[in-house]
């Protein structure tokens, strides 16, 4: 992600505070070894199994992982009329993916032929990522997309006095934040949940995963006419990367206003 995108060096919106220049096409495309095992299952039974996964980083697109065909359970695949064209990769062809009764039309897509500046695609498949029930890096479930090398999340405490309002009305006010920095995003503030007054707020249904971070649970903010939905998150179980953030809330909409003060 930090490559292609959020300002990287392949992003569209490179930096120009380098003393280099990247002669590359608008549209680049870089791809590397995937250093462990990916697994994808469906329907119960394992239809992907490879170590020799090779991760390709293209302009303002997250990395997508393909494998050597060989390594899927090419007996499940049956042929799709569809075909796709790329300028930068050449023309696709799809496969369907069948477990059974399950059906997972067009799940896997490849460039039999590839575009000569991406000749390394050749013997390459790759699989939706939705196409699949689960996936496995090594023996961890993922979920989302496939984990960035080139992506980071910190989490670091901070000297501030950060306020989060609706209007008048102070929702959040802390002396003791926590600063996570995420590759290609601005920074977040998240709040201790007893610096937050939580009777005005109220379980949203909604709910994201993050591959970096886990799952974040969403509240409401309930007012006395009206009740403004997910105007806050928190990660009760966050993964590694978001440990030191568990159970604070992160506050992020448009009627809200934000005031940080170094202390």
């Amino acid at each position: 992600m930090s490559l292609t995108m959020g300002g990287g060096p392949f992003a569209r919106d490179a930096p120009a505070t380098v003393n280099y220049r990247i002669e590359s096409p608008h549209h680049a495309l870089y791809m590397q070894p995937f250093p462990r095992r990916v697994r994808a299952e469906l329907g119960g039974q394992e239809v992907l199994d490879s170590d020799r996964g090779m991760l390709l980083h293209e302009t303002s697109l997250l990395p997508q992982l393909y494998v050597p065909t060989e390594d899927i359970r090419t007996e499940l695949l049956t042929p799709s009329d569809r075909t796709t064209h790329c300028p930068y990769k050449g023309d696709a062809s799809y496969w369907h993916l069948r477990v059974g009764e399950r059906v997972a039309e067009n799940a896997v897509w490849a460039y039999p032929d590839p575009a000569p500046e991406a000749a390394w695609l050749r013997g390459l498949s790759a699989v939706y990522w939705d196409a699949a029930d689960t996936w496995l890096d090594e023996d961890e479930p993922v979920r989302g997309h496939l984990r960035d090398p080139y992506h980071r999340v910190d989490a670091r405490p901070a000297t501030l006095l950060v306020q989060v309002a609706f209007g008048d009305r102070v929702l959040a006010r802390s002396a003791k934040p926590k600063v996570l920095s995420e590759t290609g995003l601005p920074n977040r503030y998240y709040l201790p949940a007893g610096d937050v007054h939580r009777e005005l707020l109220v379980p949203s249904r909604t709910v994201t995963y993050c591959p970096y971070k886990g799952k974040a649970t969403y509240w409401n903010l309930r007012l006395e006419d009206r009740e403004v939905p997910d105007v806050a998150w928190s990660y009760a179980h966050p993964l590694k990367d978001a440990l030191d953030v568990r159970d604070h809330l992160c506050f992020l909409h448009d009627e809200l206003t934000f005031t940080a003060e170094r202390t």
